[in-house]
């Protein structure tokens, strides 16, 4: 036991970090497990791709806030790849477009997934949540609460190979998934380097570990909000999506 005034080493805290996501990442969500077990209906997965296309959309805003708060030109430089990567720049698509077109293969109008009218309160209200943390929080905070990419590898990894063996007319919308795959671990480096260099005291690291904690509540609330409206109960809020069939 490491006692509570002792600053903790870069090994200490990378270990600290990697217990929270062992712990309270998403990957263990029953509504995760359903999908990887191929127990999901056409259904469920457009409403997952639906309303995790508003987390999407909203990344380049989260990172734009913690941009906007730095005071470090090469912080910066770096920090902006994240933006590029998700909505893409003149000649080259990013992240969103390739998640509508996964959204398209489920057999969603990508006008619909875009307007986001259909996203569910609990959904929408876990990823404001997102963006209020990034914002009112320190900068050192802000950025320890992305390291939840330290775990998505391994589940971005896990998912491919789930959804083109459950689902395999979903194969030609996993491009979002494959980029990441490289994205991901690089992002996750610089902020955990970032982390661990600027969190001087022991309070600062436990600040920090507490925003990661914050932010796999956050990914688990949006799961919650998908499995209670879709899945068990299955009540869908007044103005959520349901399927045109239905």
């Amino acid at each position: 036991m490491i006692p509570e005034s002792q600053t903790l080493t870069k090994e200490q805290l990378l270990s600290r970090i990697q217990e929270v996501g062992r712990e309270r990442y998403h990957h263990q969500h029953p509504f995760h497990l359903m999908m990887h077990e191929g127990r999901l209906n056409r259904v469920q997965l457009q409403a997952w791709a639906l309303n995790r296309y508003y987390y999407q959309s909203r990344i380049p805003m989260k990172d734009a806030i913690i941009l906007s708060r730095s005071e470090d030109r090469e912080f910066r430089a770096a920090w902006r790849k994240r933006i590029v990567d998700h909505d893409g720049e003149r000649g080259h698509e990013g992240g969103i477009e390739r998640w509508i077109r996964l959204a398209e293969a489920t057999g969603l109008n990508r006008e619909r997934v875009q307007s986001a009218t259909e996203v569910l309160p609990a959904v929408r209200y876990a990823v404001d949540a997102y963006l209020d943390l990034v914002k009112n929080r320190t900068l050192l905070e802000a950025v320890a609460s992305s390291l939840t990419e330290l775990f998505s590898r391994d589940l971005i990894a896990l998912r491919m190979d789930a959804l083109r063996k459950h689902y395999p007319w979903l194969s030609g919308g996993l491009d979002y998934f494959t980029a990441r795959l490289d994205q991901a671990p690089e992002d996750a480096r610089f902020a955990f380097d970032y982390v661990a260099e600027h969190a001087h005291t022991r309070a600062e690291q436990e600040a920090a570990i507490a925003a990661l904690t914050s932010k796999c509540d956050i990914l688990w609330a949006q799961l919650d909000g998908l499995h209670f409206a879709y899945v068990q109960p299955g009540w869908p809020p007044p103005g959520a999506f349901v399927p045109e069939e239905e």
